[in-house]
């Protein structure tokens, strides 16, 4: 029988959207700077990414991290971050969950922990309660009152903003978010990705629509779509950022206020920001928790070793 490749991976969810940590057995992507790690990733060993995440194995909803090599010294390890249609800058939950999942393997200590990824550096902290609190990268709002039109409903204003993705955000859109609309957002949300890239921005590839939340002490109510046309079940780190960017800019917000961003699945981060020139570094805290450790198996035979693609 032919060997069978293993991938050892421990599985977590932060807020209720899940983070696949391999720990061993991905693609050797050599020791330069991540963003070009990812492009090596992406261009030689993009079959691995389908088949860690992808299904059978994963589901569209799963966001991956690779564990690397640090290029930046000072940082403990580095992560690559990618989902069901390639690959994240950075990646908040991400972060957050790939954190506990080394925690629980023992492989860091609560206190400081410093980050290397393809965005920058990401400088977190781990409580001895569990919880994440990291400083995301500098973000900023690129373009305020955007009008796209969308057929069949008008024209919608929206924000671009970065985060460590590129988010078009969208606060008047007369929408329920409701988690039994999830269908409704969906397609909403996939209208409104399309009209932004037609008006010139096809980098934007995650829309997040904001509205007032139910629950005492909660600031806003989100519904992110993500590039592979998933919806985010945690409150999204970076569109929490890009939001926190917006804000700033708009006054809204004064620097160290905090703001509590709620999931459209009921979980929340707490976020706050600095300003660093003239954009903003954005504070973010969550919570993840463990949900398996294993090992993937890819065997030649199988057809579909690789993922679905």
């Amino acid at each position: 029988m032919p060997a069978l490749q293993q991938i050892r991976i421990l599985d977590t969810h932060t807020g209720g959207e899940p983070t696949r940590l391999v720990l061993e057995g991905g693609p050797d992507l050599g020791r330069g700077p991540l963003a070009e790690r990812v492009k090596l990733f992406q261009e030689k060993h993009d079959r691995f990414r389908s088949a860690i995440v992808g299904e059978p194995r994963g589901s569209d909803v799963f966001v991956g991290a690779l564990l690397v090599e640090p290029h930046d010294k000072t940082c403990h390890f580095g992560l690559i971050f990618f989902n069901n249609v390639g690959y994240l800058g950075m990646c908040g939950h991400g972060l957050i969950g790939a954190i506990v999942a080394l925690a629980h393997a023992g492989m860091v200590k609560p206190g400081l922990v410093r980050v290397d990824t393809p965005a920058g550096y990401i400088v977190a902290v781990l409580g001895t309660n569990g919880e994440v609190t990291f400083d995301n990268v500098p973000s900023y709002r690129k373009h305020h009152d955007l009008e796209l039109y969308l057929p069949g409903i008008g024209n919608v204003p929206c924000d671009i903003a970065w985060g460590g993705n590129w988010f078009c955000l969208v606060e008047q859109h007369e929408q329920k978010l409701e988690l039994v609309n999830v269908a409704q957002l969906t397609d909403y949300c996939t209208r409104v990705r399309q009209a932004v890239s037609d008006s010139g921005f096809p980098e934007v590839d995650h829309v997040e629509l904001f509205g007032p939340s139910a629950k005492p002490g909660v600031s806003s109510k989100n519904f992110v779509l993500c590039p592979g046309l998933a919806y985010d079940r945690s409150p999204c780190g970076t569109g929490t950022s890009a939001k926190l960017a917006c804000l700033a800019a708009d006054n809204k917000l004064a620097p160290g206020a905090e703001w509590v961003q709620e999931s459209i699945v009921g979980s929340t981060f707490r976020a706050k920001y600095r300003r660093q020139g003239d954009k903003i570094v954005p504070t973010i805290a969550g919570t993840a928790h463990v949900t398996a450790e294993s090992t993937l198996l890819l065997d030649p035979t199988d057809p579909f070793v690789w993922g679905i693609r």
